[in-house]
């Protein structure tokens, strides 16, 4: 029984290897000129005008949590569309539920503003 994992063991000990290896191997080969250009923290282009703990928007928040929602409601529907012959009209009645509910939350979203940018 345990034979039947060899191969998988195998493929991560190589990605394991490769991983580490190259990791090590640009580590070690990398050269180290520091200076104090190369040390300031780099943000979009220009140096960092203000404290990193200042208060946020929280419309980025909310933007992200939106992406994060349609992501998976994208990630749920691939493997329902592949066995859908499978699960018939239970599986379409489930899947309409699930993006009722997406649709009721994009909707409260939109009313509340979080989609409007200043």
């Amino acid at each position: 029984m345990l034979e039947n994992y060899l191969p998988v063991l195998i493929f991560i000990a190589i990605g394991l290897l490769f991983g580490v290896g190259l990791e090590l191997i640009g580590y070690l080969a990398a050269p180290r000129k520091p200076d104090k250009a190369k040390n300031l923290p780099y943000e979009c282009g220009f140096d960092a005008f203000e404290n990193a703990r200042m208060k946020f928007d929280v419309r980025f928040y909310l933007v992200a949590i939106l992406f994060i929602i349609f992501d998976l409601e994208i990630a749920f529907l691939f493997p329902w569309a592949v066995v859908l012959d499978k699960i018939g009209w239970f599986g379409i009645g489930t899947m309409g539920v699930f993006l009722g509910l997406l649709v009721v939350g994009f909707i409260y979203e939109w009313k509340k503003g979080a989609l409007e940018w200043e």
